[in-house]
């Protein structure tokens, strides 16, 4: 041919010198497209199988261990009636408020009523865990105190995923996520996570809230702002845990970095903004108390009537506040009262492994220091406000505390190398005996609360 390109129809290759192009006859694709295609989809389908198999697990594994705490309560513990009766038993005290609430809405004149009498003032809880039983009820046509342990079982479900999904994402060994598991499960309140109260909706929103906080994708902040506005509607500490990620971004970037104010906050809006909405599970129960009865405040005044709680902020640094005796069995004040003084040991110890320098670890300390603060917070709050009532029911509040710390302490185990087997058999007695001892009381503590008696 004379011309420097040259065409050929049959094989449709165009030459050009020095260079050779394929050209493919139209609504033909080539192989090599096919192939390309056949392997993006392949890509993409063990992507999103990998993504379902990363859910999967943390999710069967949290089902299995509430379960397993419901069968505890339930085939153990709860009194020899029918299945119906025993499971009907993890409805008690605060329970029955909640109940009130799903049937009747909030009710109170103003002032509240000076003794508790939910049927006159029952605005001495906040609304997320009733509304949301509510719904069940409403949509599934069952009793309220079905909807509410349903609603219960169901966020602690949630709960412990939200723990396997830490686990997961911090690489954590099997045997310490079994250790983190037991001393979760093993404290005396824990089985407090499938009555129906209202704990366990506040870790399962406080843990996600948390967990979306630090992911790093665009509907992860969309995630964390919803679990945000949950925890905060639940309870009223919630408020004080909605600044966890501004928190995390402070420590992330150094306090320094707080000098230029309008500087840090273009470079950390959605952590501001992911802690303002948060509040606003808050603030919008504060607002409708305003309009309904003229007093934003009203929830404080039905505790302040009706238990007789007036917040001592000061209480924590008292040392008369602090109880150092074995509680009895039958005295849960008792238990309480020691619960607040081995919480603050808790604090203590942990803080001395985060600045000994022999065994400080800085990954991940700034996402540890915010699952502290949250801890304290939970802590300072619970304790400033049961202390004019012999800190009644501290048990139950420390319980978060101890869940919060026993995640952070596994991040920061997860930092070192396999110990020497010493070391391990002794981490491995220490656990056991806390489990054994721990279900042990625990057990006691259930057996009386599904029989009406009060526990925490």
């Amino acid at each position: 041919m004379g011309s420097d390109i040259a065409l050929s129809e049959t094989l449709g290759t165009l030459y050009v010198p020095g260079l050779a192009v394929r050209i493919l006859p139209a609504g033909k694709p080539h192989l090599s497209q096919k192939a390309c295609a056949s392997s993006g989809a392949v890509s993409c389908d063990y992507e999103l199988m990998s993504r379902v198999q990363c859910l999967l697990t943390p999710l069967l594994t949290g089902l299995l261990v509430m379960l397993l705490q419901l069968a505890m309560a339930l085939g153990l513990l709860a009194p020899q009636e029918p299945i119906l009766e025993r499971y009907s038993a993890l409805v008690q005290h605060d329970s029955y408020w909640f109940m009130n609430i799903i049937d009747r809405g909030y009710q109170t004149i103003v002032p509240p009523i000076d003794h508790k009498e939910m049927e006159v003032s029952n605005v001495a809880f906040f609304p997320a865990y009733p509304a949301i039983a509510a719904l069940f009820r409403y949509a599934f046509n069952v009793d309220s105190f079905a909807a509410l342990l349903i609603t219960a079982q169901l966020a602690t479900w949630g709960f412990w995923t939200y723990f396997f999904l830490f686990c997961k994402r911090w690489n954590v060994s099997p045997a310490l996520q079994i250790c983190g598991t037991l001393l979760i499960v093993a404290h005396p309140a824990a089985f407090f996570l499938v009555a129906g109260y209202s704990e366990s909706l506040f870790l399962m929103t406080l843990f996600g809230f948390i967990y979306w906080s630090t992911a790093k994708s665009r509907s992860a902040k969309i995630w964390a702002a919803l679990h945000g506005f949950l925890m905060s509607a639940a309870r009223i500490v919630g408020i004080v845990c909605a600044l966890f990620p501004v928190v995390y971004a402070v420590l992330q970037t150094g306090w320094r970095a707080l000098r230029e104010p309008r500087k840090w906050l273009r470079e950390h809006t959605a952590a501001v903004g992911i802690t303002a909405i948060a509040i606003c599970g808050a603030i919008g129960f504060f607002i409708y108390s305003q309009l309904r009865w003229g007093r934003w405040d009203i929830y404080m005044l039905t505790q302040a009537a009706g238990w007789g709680i007036v917040p001592d902020y000061l209480a924590v640094f008292k040392p008369g506040s602090y109880r150092w005796l074995v509680p009895a069995l039958n005295d849960p004040t008792e238990a309480s009262q020691l619960s607040m003084t081995l919480g603050g040991l808790l604090l203590v110890g942990i803080a001395l492994c985060e600045l000994v320098p022999a065994i400080r670890r800085r990954a991940g300390l700034a996402l540890r220091a915010g699952i502290y603060f949250c801890a304290a917070a939970i802590y300072y709050l619970s304790i400033s406000g049961v202390a004019c009532v012999n800190m009644e029911s501290m048990l139950r509040y420390e319980f978060c505390v101890h869940a919060l710390i026993v995640v952070a302490f596994l991040n920061f185990l997860n930092q070192f190398r396999t110990p020497p087997m010493l070391v391990r058999a002794f981490g491995i007695a220490a656990v056991a005996f806390f489990t054994a001892t721990g279900l042990c009381v625990q057990g006691w503590y259930v057996w009386n609360f599904t029989r009406g008696n009060w526990v925490a």
